[in-house]
């Protein structure tokens, strides 16, 4: 019989299982947040600190606007739920119509869901039930990006190319395929030669959620080039990168032809609800509409009448506040902060663009720093009083398109105060 291990007791007994961190050493009062305004978040400890990763990149504009907020209590008031199985209603249309509106492609209907991860669950299930309907339902395979994130579902685990505890959980993996982005475009070549016939979509992130490492311009052609001569779905995850994060509504926007699905979720709410969507493009609606096909998704909270009413407010706000503008100043606030920190040891190169950015650590002898060191580096940010990412061998910075100057220099002290206390407990060793 196997022994059963001794496991420590909780200092605490909190009755929350708090997410991807060890129960029995939680911080309970550095690490419960009891009130969020703007740019800060009060703990219990009775510490303000400075929000440097907009919650989880998704409080583009900060926390408690009161337009937004406005918006969601009198539409809580007006219906307060209403779905969206076999039915429909008036501020999901109106919600669709706006979110149409914004990319600079033609886009022909919205899906709508729940979290970044469901929505790349539903966007693999409508990429391989698009090539069934069209006769091909060989092409079940969904390639991703080494080292991406795409969400903790089973499907979207399955297709995050980072390492998450896959093989802990039993995805299945079998029909997801991983290629770098940073060969010269040499791995997905030979993929595509290999097994182009058997691809259902190519998914990837502009710049990846885990470390902010952004995908090339010449690589994005090369996909668009493939998908031309293979015919796979372009799906472009834009999650995180969507909403002003990076540049405009959507860093695919840019791209020389448009994807065929957008997924988007974070700012979409400015982090008030739980939402996603997909912006779908008129290859695949017509197909469905065409053989009268039924995508059977669908989830009991997606596009609730506050969760839309949130989306129409945070565009309207986000046009009221012109989110370019605000964009290119919080990138050249990040810009400026990011040459000061790299004058400290131990402080490398910088990842990302526009306001994703990670800005990555090594050790004494050049070497990236671990993960439990990245995690040191995070907890004493912290306790100086700012809040930051950690990512694959550097920490990561997300700032709200609000931040000011002050926030910057609120958020270099901290900084630079939580790797000084680093270096001295030897960290950096």
């Amino acid at each position: 019989m196997t022994a059963v291990p001794v496991l420590p007791t909780p200092r605490t007994q909190l009755p929350l299982w708090v997410p991807l961190v060890t129960q029995h050493d939680f911080n309970e009062s550095s690490y419960t947040a009891v009130s969020a305004d703007g740019v800060h978040v009060t703990f219990a400890d009775g510490q303000r600190r400075l929000c440097a990763k907009s919650g989880l990149w998704n409080t583009i504009l900060g926390y408690g606007n009161q337009r937004i907020a406005e918006a969601i209590a009198k539409e809580l008031r007006t219906a307060s739920y209403l779905p969206l199985f076999r039915t429909s209603h008036g501020k999901a249309v109106e919600a669709s119509r706006a979110l149409l509106s914004l990319p600079a492609q033609d886009f022909q209907r919205v899906v709508f869901s729940t979290s970044g991860g469901a929505a790349n669950d539903a966007a693999m299930k409508l990429a391989r039930q698009y090539f069934v309907v069209n006769g091909q339902p060989e092409r079940k395979l969904i390639v991703g990006l080494s080292g991406s994130y795409h969400g903790l579902t089973y499907g979207s685990q399955a297709l995050s190319g980072d390492e998450l505890g896959q093989a802990v959980y039993g995805v299945d993996r079998r029909n997801i395929r991983h290629i770098r982005f940073d060969d010269d475009a040499a791995e997905l070549t030979r993929l595509m030669h290999r097994e182009g016939h058997r691809i259902a979509a190519v998914i990837m992130e502009p710049v990846l959620g885990s470390g902010a490492e952004s995908v090339s311009g010449a690589f994005v052609e090369e996909v668009i080039k493939h998908r031309n001569q293979h015919g796979f779905l372009l799906v472009a995850d834009e999650v995180a990168t969507g909403f002003g994060r990076v540049s405009g509504w959507f860093v695919s926007d840019t791209w020389p032809q448009q994807p065929d699905i957008i997924v988007t979720s974070k700012g979409l709410t400015n982090g008030t609800s739980a939402c996603a969507a997909l912006l779908i493009a008129q290859r695949v609606t017509q197909l469905f509409d065409a053989t009268e096909s039924i995508f059977v998704h669908g989830e009991t909270q997606a596009g609730t009448p506050a969760t839309c009413a949130a989306i129409l407010s945070t565009v309207a706000e986000m046009k009221r506040l012109d989110h370019h503008t605000l964009n290119k100043q919080v990138a050249e606030g990040l810009n400026k902060l990011i040459e000061d920190l790299q004058r400290i040891p131990g402080v490398g190169n910088a990842t990302g663009r526009g306001c994703m950015r990670g800005l990555k650590l090594h050790s004494r002898n050049g070497m990236p720093l671990s993960s439990e060191g990245v995690l040191a580096v995070v907890r004493n940010i912290h306790q100086a009083g700012a809040m930051v990412q950690p990512g694959p061998g550097r920490i990561q910075l997300l700032p709200a398109l609000t931040y000011t100057e002050e926030n910057f220099e609120e958020l270099q002290a901290a900084v630079e105060a939580g790797l000084v206390t680093a270096t001295r407990d030897g960290v950096f060793e």
